[in-house]
């Protein structure tokens, strides 16, 4: 039975090994080596574009993507729980509002996010609701700021979040929750006791998926920020594109690369095997 276990398992094993660790391989020589004088790389190796990373202004878009994460998980995490639980309590319509969970993936990403741009901008219904309404006697700058592009990540991560949770509440014993409020516990106490600690797994799961996602993000911060909010994604492109330097793109991937599972392995545990 294990030798068709492995039999089975070759193939897919080898696939996914050649088409991540060839890859990554590359990445690595070529974060090793130098810039080309009219881009490219050429030897020797050196470790220069790692030393890059201190630089002041890098470390500065570094700690703005992971202060922007950091705020959309903790967003999603806010929004996300009392979602997740109305879900699971939900009864017979359950499926339905899980559903509308959903749907928003039915519809391409960048779609989603000009319709964001169309609603943000000076002239977008936000602003012209409150120029209507008289709340306000000029448009709010909106669009290409820190909001925006924390709200963009809100908006287009928070299913990562409910959908772990709900799957943990879900199999949640409603014994347990009876037998406290038999024992006399509030709701409130029930809620903080019982109900969170047991919903734990699901709520790694959510944080590390949204954060991770967050963390990487390239399409929002660069639609919904423009060029006042660079994060790591658009530094990484950046490199790629406009400045030619792949050997320093390279090292910015294997360092997002390896931040990310830094957090990852530690992390997975407490998920409860949900990653």
């Amino acid at each position: 039975m294990n030798r068709l276990r492995i039999w089975c398992l070759t193939p897919a094993g080898a696939l996914l090994g050649g088409l991540f660790l060839i890859p990554l391989g590359i990445t690595l020589a070529y974060s090793l080596m130098t810039r080309g004088p009219y881009g490219g790389v050429f030897s020797p190796f050196t470790w220069e574009n790692y030393s890059r990373l201190a630089d002041p202004l890098y470390a500065a878009i570094l700690w703005r993507s992971a202060l922007y994460a950091v705020t959309a998980t903790t967003i999603c995490l806010f929004m996300g729980f009392p979602l997740a639980l109305f879900i699971a309590r939900s009864g017979r319509r359950r499926n339905l509002y899980l559903s509308l969970v959903i749907v928003p993936f039915w519809t391409s990403f960048l779609v989603r996010t000009y319709a964001w741009m169309f609603l943000l901008r000076d002239t977008g219904l936000i602003n012209s609701m409150l120029l209507a309404a008289g709340v306000i006697h000029q448009p709010l700058t909106l669009l290409y700021t820190p909001f925006a592009v924390i709200l963009g990540l809100v908006y287009g991560y928070l299913p990562f979040m409910v959908l772990p949770i709900f799957a943990t509440l879900e199999r949640l014993d409603k014994s347990l929750v009876e037998a406290s409020a038999d024992l006399g516990a509030a709701p409130r106490a029930t809620l903080r006791h019982v109900i969170i600690p047991l919903a734990r797994p699901g709520i790694m799961a959510g944080s590390i998926l949204v954060f991770i996602s967050s963390l990487g993000a390239y399409l929002t911060p660069d639609l919904l920020g423009g060029g006042k909010t660079i994060m790591i994604g658009n530094l990484v492109q950046n490199q790629f594109t406009s400045a030619r330097d792949w050997p320093f793109g390279a090292a910015l991937s294997l360092i997002l690369m390896l931040v990310v599972m830094g957090m990852l392995l530690p992390l997975r545990r407490q998920s409860g095997g949900m990653l």
